[in-house]
């Protein structure tokens, strides 16, 4: 089918503890349209036990506002491969018609990715992600015929430099 969700983040990232760094920068939203610009404040790290987090604060050309919490827990089955339970939440504070999006918590992503470095920088990953969307959200998708809730397969390539 057609791409329904295209986003691009520029950030600076500045450590401010061992294993935290602030992040600010721009991310532009592609789809779905209308495109949308924001201006991101994010705290990155390191929480105990060992999983990686992330939480953004997102406040758009138009006043709006949103706020995505990311978190991640790696295990490691060998040297290379490595299994990453995922988990993904966008809150919005304000109903946004045009993009089908409801205040409160928006959607939720939970994800496994199996992946193998074949180097540190590159990983090629499979995976499988359950996506559920709530409150005037899901009514907003049930409205236009769309399902709350999906599952996807993934495959791609980690990398980094």
């Amino acid at each position: 089918g057609d791409l329904e969700h295209a986003e691009l983040q520029l950030l600076f990232s500045r450590a401010i503890a061992p294993f935290w760094d602030v992040q600010f920068g721009l991310r532009q939203d592609f789809k779905p349209t209308p495109e949308r610009s924001w201006g991101v404040i994010g705290l990155q790290g390191l929480a105990p036990y060992l999983f990686e987090t992330d939480i953004a604060l997102f406040v758009s050309d138009s006043g709006d506002t949103a706020l995505r919490l990311t978190a991640e827990y790696e295990v490691m089955l060998t040297q290379r491969l490595i299994l990453s339970p995922e988990l993904e939440l966008n809150a919005y504070a304000q109903h946004d018609e045009l993009k089908g999006l409801g205040s409160g918590l928006a959607n939720a992503q939970a994800g496994l990715r199996l992946r193998y470095e074949v180097k540190r920088e590159i990983a090629p990953y499979i995976g499988l992600n359950w996506n559920k969307q709530y409150g005037a959200t899901a009514n907003y998708a049930q409205r236009v015929g769309q399902d709350t809730q999906s599952w996807q397969a993934v495959i791609g390539v980690r990398a980094w430099f």
